[in-house]
């Protein structure tokens, strides 16, 4: 069982606030998230572990992006995204 038998799948962006940490100005970014929604209907192959491990199973998202570029013309650096959650349940 995989978890694309469980998921569909979905990219998403999202506005975020982040500050450059060299240069310290603030912007919107946009971040990449992978939304991952349970499917209605089970697959029908599944055994008692699958079918326990479907009916637990919840919708979440997964950031996509870990770096991202300072918007500033003078700056341009990469930074890490700091702190912000890499999975969030919905």
């Amino acid at each position: 069982m995989n978890e694309r038998d469980i998921f569909d799948e979905r990219q998403e962006t999202k506005k975020a606030s982040f500050a450059c940490p060299f240069c310290r100005e603030r912007n919107e970014y946009d971040v990449r998230w992978l939304k991952r929604t349970k499917k209605k209907n089970s697959p029908g192959r599944m055994n008692e572990q699958d079918r326990a491990r479907f009916e637990k199973s919840r919708n979440y998202m997964v950031r996509v992006d870990d770096m991202l570029m300072c918007k500033n013309n003078r700056c341009r650096r990469r930074f890490e995204i700091p702190s912000a959650q890499s999975i969030v349940f919905i």
